[in-house]
Order: C-alpha cells, then structure tokens, then sequence
C-alpha cells in the first residue's frame, strides 16, 4: 500500500535560490545523506535535468530508481514522477515553493511525495525509512540552502 507525506519548512533564501539548489540533482549526494549518486539522463532545452537516475542507501541495502522531472510550474513548482524503480513501484511527490509572508526573503516549501515499495515493508522500518526520507527533502535541503554564499 502506497504511503503519502507531507510536510513543510521555512528556508531563509528567496524561491529562485531554493529551486536552483533543487534542480542541481548532479549534486545531491553532496548534501543529501542516503544518496549515493545522481546522474541527469536527459535535459531539456534550457539544461535541465528531465530525467534523472539516482542510486540510494535504502533500509541497509542500496537501490535504483529514475525519475522524471516537469517544470511547468517553474520556478514555484517542481514535479516527478517515478520511470522505473528497482525496488519502488511509486515514488511521485513535488516541491512547491511560496515566498514566505512576513518573512524577508524566505521560502516556504512544501514538500509531498507517495512512495509504494514492492515487497512488503513492516511498518516501524516503513516509517524509520521515510523519517530519513524527510530529513533528506527538508532539513539537508535548509541546510544546503542557507548555508550557500548568495549570489552578488
């Protein structure tokens, strides 16, 4: 049974800072713990990556899965959808990033995937494997963001 997660994070950097960083998928394993390696398969006439293969620490094993990203609601918005999977049947979700109110250039991001593995799962390693899951999308992402020089 597929699950779904939702949760939110103010960052301290506008929405174009935050999507960059997002859309730089070649350096995710730089900042985002389990991965292990990001290579963008194919890129869109402005350079981005469209389709994206991944390799990732997943519950004491390693897997692969590729993903296909949509910009359409670029830069507030970033989709994907899963390609193929070796151990996933469902790894879809988005980013959506909001200009903070009240908050002088910050981002609220908001970030939901669904995931649905092919084996069963028990619950308590399901859950211990989307906390990381999260730590990754949420609290690295913050960290990778504020900690970046600002462009001049």
């Amino acid at each position: 049974m597929a699950e779904q997660a939702t949760e939110t994070i103010t960052i301290a950097a506008p929405v174009q800072r935050v999507f960059e960083t997002l859309i730089d998928f070649e350096s995710y394993p730089e900042w985002a713990g389990d991965l292990k390696a990001a290579h963008v398969v194919e890129r869109d006439g402005d350079g981005r990556g469209v389709e994206v293969e991944y390799r990732a620490a997943a519950m004491g094993r390693s897997t692969s899965y590729r993903l296909r990203y949509d910009y359409e609601g670029a830069p507030n918005r970033l989709t994907w959808t899963l390609v193929e999977g070796d151990l996933e049947s469902e790894l879809d979700g988005f980013y959506q990033l909001n200009t903070s109110p009240g908050e002088d250039g910050s981002t609220d991001v908001i970030w939901q995937t669904v995931i649905d593995l092919m084996v069963p799962i028990p619950g308590f390693i399901k859950r211990r494997a989307e906390s990381r899951i999260i730590k990754a999308a949420l609290d690295q992402l913050k960290q990778r963001v504020e900690s970046a020089v600002a462009p001049d």
